[in-house]
């Protein structure tokens, strides 16, 4: 028979699962009510549930163990750039600070939606961070948070989804001024190479602030000029390749991340075209080695440490019965210019 979860409890009794962990260990000054504790340990009792040995304690059935679910294991592989390690350090250390361990879980694309509900259920963990979800998913997470399971999406800004709380730079706006310092710069065909398919919202967020920025200027987009990559430098060398064989006459490339950037900047070399003579680029990330590339690559700097140490002490707070003042968090992201969008030769 498969164990009574503490979710199921909550579900049971109609309360958050703080709620649940704050009535089983027994805390008081927490605003709950006897009814309400009555209410908890009666489906407790009515569900037979036993915390899983991982618990760290057999009273609250607290594991001390966040989870962060990233649905693309393709950034995890060779190839792929530096802001996953940053990102999970951040989470890991902030973490740490509260005495919690972190269980990193990566899934595939070909992973069906809501998988990662297997996780929740499991009792495993006392909280999840998701980054970058899947179109997919998204009610899945939805329908977790209102039954009160501590989470977090990060990489999305869900502001359509009530229950669940997010954090994400402003995507769609740092693409769109992304795209202006390159339309400023002269440059009118400009192609653009998502970093992952459209299946993922950050990604479309990303397209449409330079879909805003074009129309704007008045620019019809040949869709010759739009592809995407799938996380690797070798996709975006692949990408930029693509365009360079379906058009002509593209001065100019935003690149959905630097790794992409990164790529597309062989690809251009290896047909024999100049950065930023004959292409200016436009990264996404400023991940450590974008200062370093041929020529130092401009981009839209993000901080991946400090936003994971962001996400999880959001999240952190969540669990510790909390509500943050903005369910839905926005970051700026600023401009970095280098030498690749040539802005040095005007």
């Amino acid at each position: 028979m498969k164990r009574a979860t503490s979710l199921q409890v909550a579900k049971l009794a109609n309360v958050s699962r703080t709620t649940v962990s704050f009535v089983l260990n027994n805390l008081s000054d927490m605003g709950i009510s006897d009814e309400t504790r009555e209410r908890v340990l009666a489906a407790a009792r009515q569900l037979g549930y036993v915390p899983n040995a991982m618990a760290r304690s057999l009273v609250s059935g607290a594991t001390r163990t966040v989870g962060l679910l990233m649905p693309h294991d393709d950034q995890v592989h060779a190839n792929v750039d530096a802001y996953i390690p940053c990102f999970l350090t951040g989470v890991t250390l902030t973490c740490q600070a509260s005495g919690y361990k972190v269980l990193f879980e990566p899934l595939n694309n070909a992973t069906p939606p809501g998988t990662f509900l297997n996780l929740v259920d499991s009792g495993r963990i006392d909280g999840l961070i998701v980054l970058n979800p899947r179109a997919a998913d998204l009610t899945y997470l939805d329908d977790v948070a209102a039954a009160g399971f501590p989470l977090i999406v990060f990489g999305s800004n869900l502001t359509e989804l009530d229950s669940v709380h997010s954090m994400d730079a402003d995507n769609r706006d740092a693409a769109r001024r992304a795209t202006e310092h390159l339309l400023a710069l002269g440059h009118r065909r400009i192609a653009h190479i998502g970093f992952a398919s459209d299946d993922y919202p950050i990604v479309r967020e990303r397209l449409l602030g330079f879909r805003d920025a074009m129309e704007t200027a008045g620019i019809d987009i040949d869709p010759a000029w739009i592809a995407y990559g799938n996380y690797s430098a070798e996709s975006g060398c692949d990408a930029m390749h693509a365009i360079l064989a379906r058009t002509s006459g593209v001065t100019a490339l935003f690149a959905g991340n630097d790794t992409i950037a990164f790529g597309a900047m062989n690809a251009l070399r290896d047909a024999g075209l100049r950065i930023p003579d004959d292409m200016a680029i436009v990264g996404y990330d400023d991940i450590p080695l974008a200062a370093y590339a041929a020529p130092p690559l401009t981009t839209m700097r993000t901080e991946p440490f400090t936003e994971g140490g962001d996400a999880a002490a959001m999240l952190l707070r969540i669990m510790a019965g909390e509500r943050p003042a903005k369910a839905h968090v926005k970051a700026d992201v600023p401009l970095i210019v280098r030498r690749s969008c040539g802005a040095h030769l005007t």
